[in-house]
């Protein structure tokens, strides 16, 4: 069964007031490769090995790609990090409730990405995430700009 994600991203210049009235994730990730992209993550106390494939889709379009999550224990995450390539990324990711039940996933990276922050919003059809309408606080979208990929983030 094939999992498609379909995603938006933005740059954040402001943030709504009073964060800590959202959940947040604290998560690490690290690559062990980027074509295809093969991570790891930690968020909080759950582990996870990540496959993402780009979609066949029309030249420059990055809005979906395959997406295949697999739980990990805590010894093999330790393993595959010892592994990985790069640099670590550490962030906090914020959850924000959005209208017609999306959510904001507010990443507010720390360490040498400091001070970036970018917002995500993965949808169910990319007619969807085209139409969509970002709230004001949301800065200039960059979901076709390559720098802002993570992956591409830990090796630069």
């Amino acid at each position: 069964m094939e999992n498609i994600e379909i995603e938006k991203k933005w740059l954040v210049e402001r943030f709504p007031d009073d964060l800590s009235r959202f959940d947040c994730l604290e998560i690490e990730q690290g690559y062990l490769s980027t074509s295809p992209t093969v991570r790891i993550r930690k968020e909080n106390d759950d582990y996870y090995l990540t496959y993402k494939s780009s979609k066949d889709m029309p030249e420059g379009s990055v809005l979906s790609h395959e997406e295949y999550n697999l739980p990990l224990t805590r010894d093999s995450y330790a393993h595959l990090l010892s592994k990985c390539d790069g640099r670590l990324i550490s962030k906090k990711r914020y959850l924000i409730p959005l209208r017609n039940d999306l959510t904001a996933e507010l990443d507010i990276f720390e360490g040498v990405f400091s001070p970036l922050m970018i917002v995500e919003v993965e949808f169910e059809t990319e007619e969807a995430a085209l139409s969509f309408e970002a709230p004001d606080w949301f800065g200039p979208d960059v979901t076709g700009d390559p720098k802002y990929r993570n992956a591409v983030m830990a090796y630069s």
